[in-house]
């Protein structure tokens, strides 16, 4: 059970980046903050693709070909999708590269949620 190890460390891992992210807001620092709820998020779906297939993927695009290829097995990873891509596109994408992090109440509700797409992952993942 070496996968299911390791993504418990994975796991482990994304409750640090998403507790950074959280202090990093409350220092006035969103952009960090975004970027580190969204390694969070992107750690912890690693981690879920890790304990159900054994493997890491390497790129994103093969983060989220996985991810969708879990959902197509198992309907309770669906749930995880659209919140995926939205972190992806708003903490990471528009907030973190572009700098737009309009509205902030939108962006702080992201990135605090973001302890729960983590429990969800682990929930799925059955560490």
């Amino acid at each position: 059970m070496v996968a299911m190890r390791e993504a418990s460390q994975i796991f482990a891992d994304a409750r640090s980046l998403h507790s950074s992210a959280l202090e990093r807001f409350e220092a006035g620092d969103i952009r960090d903050a975004a970027e580190k709820a969204w390694c969070a998020t992107l750690r912890s779906t690693h981690a879920l693709i890790l304990a159900r297939t054994g493997d890491v993927p390497e790129k994103s695009p093969a983060t989220s070909k996985a991810l969708r290829a879990l959902a197509r097995q198992d309907q309770r990873v669906r749930s995880l999708i659209n919140r995926y891509y939205a972190r992806m596109g708003s903490l990471h994408g528009e907030c973190f590269y572009l700098g737009l992090c309009d509205p902030v109440d939108d962006i702080e509700e992201r990135i605090r949620d973001t302890a729960n797409y983590i429990q969800d992952a682990e929930m799925l993942a059955g560490v």
